[in-house]
């Protein structure tokens, strides 16, 4: 069975974008822009939601061949086109990339991918990590706190019907601050 894992960057008051979507605060350094390619490079197959696909996709396809790569994002780039992905979506047409789109019950797909053999599962976006977090398919959460309040958007978490108890596995502190917690559910 895959282990699926929930892990974004989000602000100390625990918000993944600020209003706007505004991911400004976010900006990574060069130390923890490396540990992001390097769990890219892990990850055996990456769940998109709509929102961060287009956001994604609309960016990383052809990032190594803009005016000024430097080599982590020229390596984050093929990384990101390798990794197999599944887009969840109704409305978003084609994907591309090594990738493919499911338009049916997310959480349906989810657990049926999760119960497969393989490497590890990453989901990506809030909303569709919310579903699967209350339908209790997460195995663990990566946590990579920035130190900035910003006052509303889109949480990190979603509201749940009970308690989820979880184990801390790794803290990691790097450059200005950022905080990395690493938690694996409790089963």
């Amino acid at each position: 069975m895959r282990k699926l894992i929930f892990g974004m960057n989000l602000s100390l008051d625990g918000y993944v974008a600020a209003p706007g979507d505004d991911l400004g605060w976010s900006v990574p350094s060069d130390e923890l822009f490396q540990w992001w390619s390097d769990r890219v490079g892990a990850t055996g197959l990456a769940l998109y939601g709509r929102k961060l696909w287009e956001t994604m996709s609309s960016h990383w396809p052809t990032a190594d061949r803009r005016p000024g790569a430097t080599p982590a994002e020229i390596e984050y780039a093929r990384r990101w086109r390798d990794m197999p992905k599944v887009v969840f979506s109704s409305t978003t047409r084609p994907v591309d990339w090594n990738t493919r789109l499911v338009t049916g019950d997310a959480v349906t797909e989810i657990a049926r991918l999760r119960a497969e053999d393989g490497g590890p599962m990453d989901i990506v976006g809030a909303t569709l990590a919310a579903a699967a977090m209350r339908a209790g398919l997460i195995d663990g959460y990566v946590l990579v706190t920035h130190p900035v309040l910003v006052g509303g958007g889109t949480p990190f978490f979603t509201a749940l019907d009970g308690w989820v108890n979880l184990n801390l596995v790794e803290t990691r502190t790097f450059s200005g601050g950022i905080v990395l917690t690493r938690y694996e559910t409790r089963r």
